[in-house]
């Protein structure tokens, strides 16, 4: 059985910081190759996140990034394909998969509304935070609504689920793996 998890990064949360890399390594755990994605190279700062024309660009930007990374990947012959991302790589992910029919599980941390678009019903694990300046949690838990999205609101957490208490940032994300991994489990 062959299994495929493509990590979507943000533009700056990397592959190497806490919920990418923990997602990523119980994909692993669980059995999956891990293709992780760069969005290098974007002049961006967290203030440009609310900036729809910057959004889109950079959406289109890292769709061209994804289309050369997947001319040499066949995820078609794959038995369960994963998509984990965050921030910005939400709308990646669920665009890439919806503008390919691929039929990826969706992992998405800190999502933007733009996913809305995108994501297909009840394809999803969502977690957010009820103190993100840069995506509308109720319109997120709206979405999550709508789409039959199974989601979690992190209470106080800002746009990479912290907030400020270093040890209940690690209860927090202990527990966001547990749900991940149980989700991950069900595959």
């Amino acid at each position: 059985m062959k299994k495929t998890a493509v990590v979507f990064p943000g533009v700056g949360y990397t592959k190497d910081r806490p919920l990418l890399y923990f997602a990523g390594k119980l994909a692993a755990a669980n059995g999956y190759e891990l293709i992780h994605l760069d969005f290098s190279g974007i002049d961006w700062s967290k203030e440009k996140l609310k900036d729809k024309e910057f959004l889109l660009n950079t959406l289109e930007y890292c769709l061209n990034k994804t289309d050369e990374l997947f001319k040499s990947v066949d995820l078609t012959k794959d038995d369960s394909i994963l998509f984990i991302s965050k921030s910005i790589g939400t709308v990646v992910a669920t665009a890439y998969a919806d503008r390919h029919g691929i039929e990826a599980k969706q992992i998405c941390f800190t999502p933007l509304e733009f996913i809305d678009r995108f994501i297909k019903d009840e394809n999803g694990l969502i977690f957010y935070g009820s103190a993100d300046p840069y995506a509308d949690p109720e319109m997120i838990a709206d979405i999550c609504r709508k789409k039959k999205l199974t989601s979690y609101c992190i209470e106080d957490a800002n746009h990479s689920l912290e907030t400020g208490d270093v040890l209940k940032d690690i209860d927090n994300l202990l527990s966001v793996m547990n749900k991940v991994n149980n989700f991950i489990n069900l595959l």
